[in-house]
Order: structure tokens, then C-alpha cells, then sequence
């Protein structure tokens, strides 16, 4: 059978692909008559999420029948590829564990290649509600921004984190505000929806293969996009650990303070 491939970006020296079967981008749009804007496509990375992954796609499919869902299932050990396949969504399988960015790059170079212009992206743990995607999509449309960002600090109910956690994401909020002359109150979600460039911009080589956070707002900033936040309500997941705890934390402080200071550093690229 014939493949077509998509080069993910794990750094600058190592490269993988992911191979989509050619009946899978036939059959894409086989689901139910689109009941939103024509063109959207929502990407949920996973990573061994096979006991969370069928409630999110339910969840999904009840509050935005007909929207085609892709899920990149980064190199999963357990279920997951068969609970998406049993939910009737798409899905890529990458052939190890490549890290959250080169997940999400994935599913966007997918979105670029079948000409998609609105990308909704999610996790895969159940913590963003579905019932806000209708917002995300409404707000993108309009002609002041190219990438919104759910924030769940926006949102009248409260969201409990860890203090550790909290602070970084005050801090690196901070600083993205500062650099982006408007207040960003959450760096690291991963409830976004994004529209035409801002997606061509994802599936180039200037997304970050690990943690795309501060950083890359920075950048997209940096290159004119027109970012906003609006709230959003996110459930705690209390039995799945961040991609930020233990040693990872300080990893990722210090990998975001480098990567905030070489975006600073480096000219724009071009749109």
C-alpha cells in the first residue's frame, strides 16, 4: 500500500517520519456532514491515554458532531490506537515516543497538508472541556487574532495546581507579557485553536520538538501574529503526572529561560 510521509523535527539532527496510510486521507471525511465552519480539524496528542482517551473523544463528537478529530498517538505501549480507531477518529501512530511538540507538529503538518484552516489542539487526559471548543472557534474567526489560547485563569471556576507548578506559570507569564506587550495569564496550555498562517507557521522548522510554551509565544508575537486569551474551564487530572514534575521541572525552567533568550536573540523569520 502507498504511503505518504510527514517529517517531524525531534532537533536539528534528528528527524522521524510518520507514515499515514492513503486510505486513511481518503476516507478522512467519511463522518457526518460538518455542522461548523468547513475546514477545522482538532489534534489531541497521546501518550498512553488509553483509559481517558474514548471519555475525550465522546465528549467531543457530542459537543462538535461532524468535526474531523486526528490523533497522534506518540509511540503508545497500551490501547490507545485501537480506543481512537473504536471512536471512529483518525489517527497517526508514530513509531516511538517522540515528545509532545513533535506530536502536535505532526498532526499540524497533517492539517497544512490537507489544506485545513482552522487547527483546534487538545490534550488527551481529559482535562480541557469540550464545551468550549464552540468558543475557541468563534473567537479565531474574527479578523483581530490568528491563535487563541484557553486560559484556565480567565475562568470563574477556580483551578488547583501544584505551588511549584503555579509559580512557573506566573513567572513565565510574566515574562511572555512583558515581552509581548499584552497580559498572558497561561504560557502552558494546550487548549489552542489557530487559523491559516499561524498553522503553516507550527508545521515549520521554528516549533519546538519538547515544551512549546512562553517561548513560542514569544516568537509567534515576535512575527506579527495576533494573540489572545479567553477563559476556558480545565479539570485537574489528578492521576496522571505533568510533563513538568520531578526532574523535568527543572529541565524545563531552565530549557525555557535558554529558549526565551535565543527567540530574543534571533531575528524574525519571515511569515
Amino acid at each position: 500500500m502507498k504511503t505518504l510521509s510527514y517529517q517531524t523535527f525531534k532537533s536539528e539532527t534528528h528527524k522521524e517520519t510518520a507514515a499515514i496510510q492513503k486510505d486513511d486521507l481518503e476516507t478522512f471525511s467519511s463522518q457526518e456532514p460538518l455542522t461548523q465552519p468547513p475546514k477545522t480539524l482538532i489534534i489531541i496528542p497521546a501518550y498512553n491515554e488509553g483509559k481517558n482517551i474514548g471519555a475525550v473523544l465522546e465528549g467531543i463528537q457530542k459537543q462538535s458532531p461532524g468535526i474531523p478529530i486526528l490523533v497522534i498517538d506518540d509511540g503508545s505501549s497500551d490501547n490507545t490506537e485501537k480506543i481512537v480507531r473504536e471512536h471512529n477518529a483518525k489517527v497517526i501512530s508514530l513509531p516511538y515516543n517522540s515528545g509532545y511538540g513533535v506530536a502536535l507538529q505532526t498532526g499540524f503538518l497533517y492539517a497544512v497538508k490537507n489544506n485545513f484552516s482552522i487547527v483546534i489542539q487538545m490534550d488527551s487526559d481529559g482535562q480541557h472541556d469540550p464545551a468550549n471548543i464552540k468558543d475557541l472557534m468563534e473567537e479565531v474567526q474574527k479578523d483581530n487574532c490568528d491563535v487563541v489560547i484557553g486560559s484556565r485563569f480567565l475562568s470563574k471556576d477556580s483551578y488547583k495546581t501544584s505551588l511549584a507548578r503555579h509559580a512557573g506559570m506566573f513567572i513565565f507569564g510574566n515574562i511572555a507579557s512583558l515581552f509581548c506587550g499584552q497580559k498572558v495569564t497561561d504560557p502552558t496550555s494546550g487548549f489552542q485553536a489557530l487559523k491559516g498562517r499561524a498553522i503553516e507557521f507550527i508545521a515549520s522548522d521554528n516549533y519546538p520538538p519538547d515544551y512549546p510554551d512562553a517561548d513560542f509565544i514569544i516568537l509567534m508575537n515576535r512575527c506579527g501574529f495576533k494573540i489572545k486569551e479567553i477563559p476556558v474551564t480545565m479539570h485537574a487530572s489528578p492521576d496522571k503526572e505533568s510533563m513538568h514534575h520531578g526532574h523535568k521541572t527543572v529541565y524545563y525552567v531552565f530549557k525555557m529561560f535558554l529558549s526565551i533568550f535565543v527567540t530574543l536573540l534571533r531575528k524574525s523569520p519571515k511569515r
